[in-house]
């Protein structure tokens, strides 16, 4: 059965060459979720594709194919999130490696392609970067099915994150080699409702998104952080 679809809103999330003259593109899909597919030619100088698929733009695309991997037919953009220069294109690239690298193929996410969205604009405005990353990676994590299980937290207590189990043990005190998996519960309440208002919480949301991502990441590194030490 022949694989169509028409007028998919999507973002780019990588692209890399393939064969002589076309490349490799994963798209981030509103209603199939992550998609590659070969756009032919994409690399010609002459190429129309060549200056619409780039990432960051919204965009809508038709795929055809009977295999995982579809062959790009047509796109076109719909919109301009804005230019990202600096600090808020490494974050881009962060988000987008992120999603690329954790994401299953052809798993719709429609929830979180308003937070990636939500997550642009917030880069664009560059207002509050940090907060939108944090509540962007906690969502990320949710969607995909590890979702932070904070229902018997109190905000007196402190407690570890055992990363192996995905739970919060409770302790009363810290050793020197926990003390980069310990939180204090009030921090991880407002990190379950996305309220970053302090330095506090911040920090321990950085912390704690971190724990859990290069966990699930199995101790292969997120290219894209090379970028945030060379500063």
């Amino acid at each position: 059965m022949n694989y169509k679809v028409d007028a998919q809103a999507a973002y780019v999330l990588h692209s890399r060459p393939y064969l002589e003259t076309s490349a490799l593109v994963d798209f981030f899909t509103l209603e199939q979720g992550r998609i590659s597919a070969v756009v032919k030619g994409a690399r010609r100088p002459g190429s129309k594709l060549r200056g619409v698929l780039q990432p960051f733009v919204p965009l809508q695309i038709t795929l055809r194919g009977r295999q995982q991997l579809k062959t790009l037919t047509q796109a076109e953009s719909v919109g301009m999130n804005g230019i990202l220069q600096g600090r808020a294109l490494m974050c881009g690239m962060y988000v987008n490696e992120m999603m690329q690298r954790l994401l299953s193929p052809f798993d719709p996410h429609p929830h979180l392609y308003i937070y990636y969205q939500y997550v642009l604009n917030e880069l664009v405005a560059g207002q509050d970067i940090e907060g939108a990353l944090r509540t962007f990676e906690h969502r990320l994590l949710a969607e995909t099915g590890y979702g932070l299980p904070m229902d018997s937290i109190s905000g007196l207590d402190l407690y570890l994150f055992d990363v192996e189990h995905w739970h919060f043990r409770k302790v009363t005190r810290i050793a020197d080699a926990d003390r980069s998996r310990c939180f204090r519960g009030k921090d991880l309440l407002a990190i379950e409702q996305d309220c970053y208002d302090t330095p506090e919480t911040r920090q321990s949301a950085k912390r704690l998104m971190r724990l859990a991502i290069d966990h699930l990441l199995a101790g292969r590194p997120l290219n894209s952080r090379s970028l945030f030490q060379k500063q």
